[in-house]
Formats: C-alpha cells, structure tokens, sequence
C-alpha cells in the first residue's frame, strides 16, 4: 500500500482560504472579544492550521482589522504617532483621523464599526478592547503617557468624528480639515504633554 504525501503550501479545497480566515476571525471575535481571541483559536474556526493565519495576517490586530473591513492596521496608526517628536503628536493624530475620515472609502467602514458599538454591547466591548489595547494603550505605553490622558485626547477626536460624519452638524461637518487641525491639535497635544 502506497501512502500519498501531501506536498507543502496551500491546503486542498476551498480557492478562498483567506476569506475563510476572516468569516472565522468575526465569529471568533464576536464571541470573545478582542482580548480574548486568539490567532490558534482562529486557526482552528477556520479548521486551518495556525502558520497559515499568519502567513495571511501578520498579527491579530491586522486580522481584525480585515476582518472588520477597517481601513487602516494599528501597526500603520502606531507607527504614525509614534514618527516625529512628540510635541507634536496631538498634530499628527488630529491630522491622521481627519484624513483617515475624510474620504469615503475610508471613512465608511470605521463609521459602521462606531454606530455598531454605540447600539450594540457586543461591538462596543470588542471595539473598547480593540482601541485601547491595540491603538491607544500601546502608543501610551511607549510615551509613558497615563492612559486616562491618551483616552481623553481619543475621546476629543470621537467626539468630533460622531459630530463631523455621524452627526453632520454645521458648521462642523463642512469645516476645512486644515482649520480643524489649527483648531483641535493644541488641546489634543495638552492631554499627551506631562
């Protein structure tokens, strides 16, 4: 009796493994929230092998990123914040999330993910978990920035993303992003200055 040996590389079946990968990373993440899911449990949602996870996504919070159809990873974010003296940070935060929002493309998907949260409790633990522990507690971290600092300037930022784009009020939502930047970055680099 001959035995077949299975060559390396792409599993048999299913062309879209990667979309797989992410029908089971949103029930996962669902389920358990961001903190709580894990790349092997993924893995084995998707009756994959966990190498193969990786091999797709680098990292958890990419995963949920496609996952979540998001249209920026947090290690983009991060890096973002991160490159660039620190005084000025509240700038470059200011100027990312109104460019992130600003095109529609971009801007679509994160405003789904904020009406969910604030309608729905699942959504909104897994889109807690998934901001302060992916996004802001790392940036804050890496400062030395306390955390309730880096969630009141994120907080400031919500605030006018929900009024902008959610909201529409006026004259917020017409509002050149230039002025707006000119307007918010001051008090946003307050909170991250110690």
């Amino acid at each position: 009796m001959s035995t077949i040996k299975r060559r390396p590389g792409r599993r048999p079946g299913s062309a879209d493994t990667r979309g797989e990968i992410l029908a089971a990373a949103r029930k996962v993440f669902a389920e358990k929230g961001f903190d709580k899911a894990t790349v092997r449990g993924i893995a084995r949602e998707a009756k994959v092998d966990p190498a193969l996870v990786h091999h797709y996504f680098d990292t958890k919070e990419g995963m949920f990123a496609a996952a979540m159809r998001l249209p920026i990873t947090p290690d983009l974010v991060v890096s973002v914040l991160l490159d660039g003296p620190r005084v000025e940070l509240g700038r470059r935060l200011v100027t990312m999330m109104l460019t992130v929002t600003g095109d529609p493309e971009t801007r679509e998907p994160m405003i789904a993910l904020v009406r969910s949260a604030m309608t729905h409790e699942q959504s909104r633990v897994l889109f807690r978990e998934f901001i302060t522990n992916a996004l802001l507690y790392r940036v804050a971290d890496h400062l030395g920035i306390p955390h309730l600092r880096i969630e009141a300037a994120f907080s400031q930022m919500f605030g006018v993303i929900v009024a902008r784009h959610v909201l529409r009020l006026e004259p917020m939502a017409s509002a050149e992003p230039e002025e707006l930047v000119e307007l918010l970055a001051p008090t946003i680099q307050r909170y991250l200055t110690l």
